[in-house]
């Protein structure tokens, strides 16, 4: 099976990067958008995904809802807004990897312990390949970052590289 990967950027809103320790929030952003970057030189989606709670916010439109600037995200990636941690309920994620004809999911972003593992298994159940990308997810602890990483198929820049590469071919 040859790979056909896509990039999901996960909840890195404003708002809940207020929760994530600072030295966490530098890597991951670093490392997010080098990630970023990589999808990019191979041609591969990248998939802006952000939450939001129709009671609670935070609402679409406004700051706390959106990316910080210094993401490399593209306003013409294609976006989902999800009510639910697992960012493939009752949302269109799963038509739109399909119809992309991707095969493979590398989940980025917040938090490690909720939405990015909700996806992760999700895409899993779905049949998707699925793999975190080490130190480009986070959460509001450290150590609970780290477990999800070691629970989960983490693959780190130098491998994600060459696999896209190979994809690539």
């Amino acid at each position: 099976m040859k790979l056909k990967p896509a990039l999901l950027v996960i909840d890195i809103q404003n708002e809940f990067l207020n929760y994530v320790p600072e030295r966490d929030r530098g890597v991951g952003l670093w490392m997010i958008n080098a990630t970023i970057a990589l999808f990019r030189e191979y041609g591969f989606p990248v998939v802006r995904v952000y939450h939001t709670d129709p009671q609670r916010g935070p609402a679409p439109g406004t700051e706390p809802f959106e990316f910080p600037a210094g993401v490399a995200v593209r306003p013409d990636d294609p976006r989902i807004i999800k009510n639910y941690p697992n960012a493939f309920k009752k949302t269109e994620l799963e038509k739109l990897l399909r119809d992309m004809e991707c095969n493979t999911v590398f989940v980025t972003g917040l938090s490690a312990v909720m939405c990015a593992l909700a996806t992760y298994h999700a895409a899993k159940d779905l049949e998707f390949s699925t793999f975190m990308v080490k130190d480009a997810i986070m959460s509001h602890n450290s150590a609970y970052t780290g477990y999800v990483e070691q629970i989960s198929d983490t693959v780190g820049y130098s491998a994600l590289q060459l696999m896209l590469k190979a994809a690539a071919d």
